[in-house]
């Protein structure tokens, strides 16, 4: 989640031919989502490029959250849809932890479609906030942290349907796999974030506001699809290098950090990721608005400047800003 700087703080590569496929025409170019659509390969003016509608999807749901969509199988991470206000993005004290939790059910079930599988990369609110719903209305699959195990079974999510991952297991679904990845969180201009803590044992009582959800450990996840590219999703602006050695992802699913409290982020993001061919900005968007309009930038994130620093890194990485009306889609079949 976002570091509440503004708040409460004073100021070895792949030659599989498919890491081709997500580049642009002019490489290091800030370009929108390709929309799934016939024509987007010409539109991209990469001649090797295959883009399909019906091969895979990918839609930012603001924040860190994405909807996958694998043929005819769904992939969530960190979906958070409602979006409610915490004052977070106000004057400075104007964060209200005691804000209550809410859940707009209907419209989290027209953005989060019918998962089987949700990936949650911490507890936080602004990541886990709508998954006991989905959980319980879809039937899906959840994969988290002992933490988010024990957030999800207090909010009435039946254990059968929530895997407990930490970090290095990889898990096998036929068409995809996912990689489950060690990972740190974000920090803000004093070291330090919002709600840390674990939970090894159920809460004393089901969460009813932001700041009863601590981060409960971070992770990351790799998915990589049969046969076509993967995409390496984070939900938090820091990385373990060891963590990540010899992964090598098509996609990066970068978050965007809001201080420099971390020490060459992303020059040591895209070396430890092997510079990956397309890097995707994303927990940059101001987050208690709506996702029907266009994504408004947080104050306090410098999207630009994380944009030219990657440029800087990693020269030949093709850099997506999404929004979240895109749908993206690509040819995941390598070719020849």
């Amino acid at each position: 989640m976002s570091e509440f700087e503004n708040t409460t703080e004073e100021g070895g590569r792949r030659s599989f031919v498919r890491r081709t496929l997500l580049r642009g025409a002019a490489l290091g170019a800030t370009v929108p989502l390709l929309p799934a659509a016939a024509g987007a390969a010409e539109r991209s003016g990469d001649a090797t490029a295959r883009v399909r509608a019906d091969s895979a999807t990918l839609q930012w749901l603001g924040t860190s959250g994405w909807r996958v969509g694998i043929g005819g199988r769904g992939v969530l991470f960190d979906p958070y849809i409602t979006r409610f206000e915490t004052g977070l993005f106000g004057p400075k004290g104007s964060f209200d932890p005691a804000t209550e939790l809410t859940c707009d059910e209907d419209l989290v079930a027209r953005h989060a479609g019918r998962p089987e599988t949700v990936l949650v990369s911490h507890t936080h609110w602004d990541h886990v906030n709508d998954v006991p719903f989905i959980a319980k209305s879809t039937g899906a699959r959840v994969f988290g942290t002992e933490t988010t195990y024990h957030v999800l079974r207090s909010l009435g999510v039946d254990a059968a349907q929530i895997s407990v991952v930490k970090g290095g297991e990889v898990l096998d679904f036929g068409d995809y796999t996912v990689e489950v990845v060690s990972s740190r969180h974000s920090r803000n201009a004093k070291w330090s974030y919002f709600a840390p803590g674990t939970l090894h044992a159920p809460p004393p009582r089901a969460p009813r506001t932001v700041s009863d959800l601590p981060e409960g450990d971070t992770l990351a996840f790799q998915l990589t699809v049969a046969g076509g590219p993967s995409v390496f999703f984070m939900g938090a602006s820091d990385v373990d290098e060891r963590a990540v050695a010899g992964l090598r992802p098509d996609v990066l699913m970068a978050a965007v950090p809001s201080s420099r409290a971390t020490h060459r982020y992303v020059p040591r993001l895209l070396g430890a990721l092997g510079g990956p061919a397309t890097v995707v900005p994303v927990h940059w968007d101001h987050f208690e608005r709506p996702l029907s309009g266009p994504p408004q930038p947080d104050p306090v994130m410098d999207l630009d400047g994380f944009v030219a620093e990657v440029r800087r890194c990693s020269p030949t990485s093709r850099v997506v800003v999404p929004d979240y009306a895109t749908v993206f889609g690509a040819d995941l079949t390598p070719t020849s």
